[in-house]
């Protein structure tokens, strides 16, 4: 078996986040029901940390204590629906229990009365408290009736990364109409940490209006009871992929293959044939359980494999699988199936505890889509020690004209392992180092405790969250600039790893001084982004951002040189790591931290992972596209330039031994020969 995990990180097992305190409510559901309150809330939690259930406590304080008529709930597919089915809460402590009524379940229901939309509206007249029902159904009622129809009512968005601010999204645009009427109640949910992706969920005047309970992925894996270690990696694959599968599954794990969309580079263009094939790698085939469907496999060990295969087109088969999947009786049975091989399926809401490898044929283009599909392999089961998400892509080929196509799924491979390890990292709050700085309660220091005379790391485990001091950090002023500093930062730095030109240089310009790309390209990102923002606060945004990123590149750098495959990282390795980094340099400033390359790390692994010669041509299709600088980046570098020269007394010199300085040098005269041809006409 062959993998070079390109993140590991493993977790202390501190069993916090599975303990229930007296009304029944883990602690991720504690912290949402504080807030519960709020008329307008935004959950960010991962998958399986218990959202639908926060929602039901939520839920039924709005209606019994603050006055709201209705609840509706509303999820991206039907089968999400079963989350919010009734749960005996008073048997857990709390002083009510969750029912909906099966007709008022419209993931269930045909829907009585008329078409579905014609449910919802009998529900607003009728007695009934809750209602539960698809984005759709809801898109159209809302259409049908008018946003008038829903005052006092509460309106939960479970996976709301789904909705956009385009104009083309309906629920992105009926959500902005019942927030200007301002009489409902909205609770927002997703497990997911990157608004949509490319667009913004919702615009920053409404997301304002949000108050954000924020439970991350270091929390919930560092309290989990059995899941100690999750390893993400990508391996590299020549011919097709159903030859290379057996290299990077482990038939004793439980495993969920996504194959490749049918309009990807890696599939075979014959789906049905790919399931055959990986079937056929993996041992003889048996026939199929009649009960559930299962194809049933042996191996050369004489064992059975259970597949679950949600790819057949047939759907009556495929709904037998899909049912024995649910079975509720089968949930907590380990032995239930061996492996799902999914297309399109088995991903959000997907709920099969024992999986332990996620394996994921071709590039996901989307990164929501590339958490979900982790979310289902980090669930915590009894015996399930480590668990890992593996993705496979076609290696760049010379003779293949889509050489360029090849090299774009590399990027973004490699642009979602970095933005992965920032979302499974401890949260970063950073600090200026000044004189007066003293040692935060609770955070502990590491040997020695805190040393006024240098910049400290401290961390603390229960929250999982470092406190760092650095040199010359600008600090936010605005409320919004500290808002992105304390929850945004991901967002910002999902944006950075995804800009092509960025991860380009990073990982392949040999020249590259690295401020072009922590200074310039992520000053220019954070201005795009921030509009709002004043220039002091945009480079706040920007000096944060640069820091959490480089600070985990740095911590992996080192944690992966002191750990070899044989020994384990231990769940200090990290911290261990930003601490070392912190103390070998001494004083930690930002200008140091901006001289490091984002993505040095990540080459290294690249070039663990990829062939040589793969590896060269990679490199040749990208200083093939090498650009000069364009005006806008000259004009960066001037203004850099400026603020170089009110500190130094002296402007830059282009023959500086500095590269950073001559780099600066050269966007001046770049826009000293701009004007001069201007000038000439």
């Amino acid at each position: 078996m062959t993998n070079v995990p390109s993140v590991s990180v493993v977790y202390a097992r501190n069993g916090g986040s599975t303990k229930s305190n007296e009304l029944g409510m883990r602690p991720m559901q504690e912290r949402a029901y504080e807030k519960r309150g709020e008329q307008y809330l935004l959950i960010k939690s991962p998958p399986a940390s218990g959202k639908s259930r926060a929602l039901m406590f939520i839920a039924l304080d709005k209606l019994h204590n603050q006055g709201l008529r209705k609840a509706i709930i509303t999820v991206p597919e039907k089968s999400i629906g079963s989350s919010f089915a009734d749960e005996p809460l008073r048997k857990f402590g709390f002083w009510a229990d969750w029912h909906v009524e099966p007709k008022r379940n419209l993931c269930n229901a045909p829907g009585a009365e008329g078409s579905k939309a014609d449910s919802v509206g009998a529900f607003l007249k009728g007695d009934d408290r809750v209602l539960v029902c698809p984005h759709a159904t809801f898109r159209n009622a809302v259409e049908k009736f008018g946003v008038e129809a829903f005052d006092a009512c509460l309106i939960a968005v479970d996976e709301f990364h789904h909705v956009s601010a385009n104009p083309e999204n309906k629920l992105g645009a009926q959500l902005a109409e019942l927030i200007a009427r301002d009489k409902v109640h909205i609770v927002a949910m997703t497990g997911s940490y990157f608004r949509g992706d490319a667009e913004p969920v919702l615009m920053p005047h409404d997301e304002a209006k949000f108050d954000t309970v924020t439970y991350t992925y270091y929390e919930q894996l560092n309290g989990y009871k059995y899941l100690k270690s999750l390893d993400i990696g990508y391996y590299f694959y020549t011919g097709a992929y159903s030859d290379d599968i057996l290299k990077v599954l482990d038939l004793t794990e439980k495993t969920i293959i996504h194959i490749p969309s049918v309009n990807s580079r890696e599939s075979t263009k014959d789906k049905i044939r790919e399931v055959e094939h990986i079937i056929e790698e993996l041992g003889d085939w048996q026939g199929t359980d009649p009960a559930t469907g299962f194809q049933l496999v042996k191996t050369a060990d004489g064992r059975i494999l259970r597949i679950a295969d949600l790819v057949d087109d047939d759907a009556a088969k495929r709904d037998k699988v899909s049912a024995a999947l649910k079975d509720p009786i089968q949930k907590n049975n380990r032995d239930h199936v061996d492996i799902i091989i999914a297309l399109g399926m088995a991903k959000e809401g997907f709920d099969w505890i024992w999986c332990e490898h996620a394996l994921t044929v071709g590039y996901r283009s989307s990164l929501t889509e590339i958490v979900q599909i982790i979310g289902r392999a980090t669930r915590d089961a009894e015996g399930k020690t480590r668990a890992r998400f593996t993705n496979l892509i076609a290696e760049p080929d010379a003779a293949e004209a889509a050489v360029v196509e090849a090299v774009n799924d590399t990027l973004k491979a490699i642009a979602a392992s970095l933005l992965m390890e920032q979302v499974l990292a401890p949260r970063f709050n950073f600090t200026p180092k000044t004189t007066t700085s003293g040692p935060v309660e609770g955070f502990d220091y590491g040997e020695g405790g805190y040393k006024p005379d240098q910049c400290n790391v401290g961390f603390n485990e229960e929250s999982g969250q470092f406190q760092i001091e650095i040199k010359g950090l600008v600090e936010p002023k605005s409320k919004e600039a500290a808002r992105i500093c304390q929850q945004d930062l991901n967002e910002v730095i999902a944006t950075f790893v995804q800009d092509k030109t960025t991860i380009e240089r990073g990982l392949f310009d040999e020249e590259l001084v690295p401020e072009e790309l922590t200074q310039v390209r992520m000053g220019k990102i954070i201005k795009e982004k921030y509009p709002e923002l004043d220039e002091e606060d945009q480079e706040a945004v920007r000096q944060h951002a640069i820091a959490a990123l480089n600070l985990t590149q740095k911590a992996k750098e080192i944690a992966l040189g002191t750990t070899t495959d044989e020994v384990a990282p231990s769940n200090t390795a990290l911290i261990d790591g930003v601490r070392k980094f912190a103390m070998d340099v001494r004083d930690l400033d930002i200008d140091l931290i901006d001289r490091i390359n984002p993505f040095s790390e990540a080459y290294a692994i690249l070039a663990k992972t990829m062939s040589e010669e793969s590896l060269k041509q990679v490199a040749a299709v990208i200083s093939g596209k090498k650009v000069q600088l364009t005006p806008e980046e000259a004009r960066d570098l001037a203004k850099r330039a400026l603020k170089f020269k009110q500190e130094r007394g002296r402007l830059p010199s282009i023959t500086a031994s500095d590269a950073w300085e001559k780099r600066m040098a050269e966007g001046v005269a770049f826009l000293a020969r701009m004007k001069a041809e201007a000038a000439n006409g």
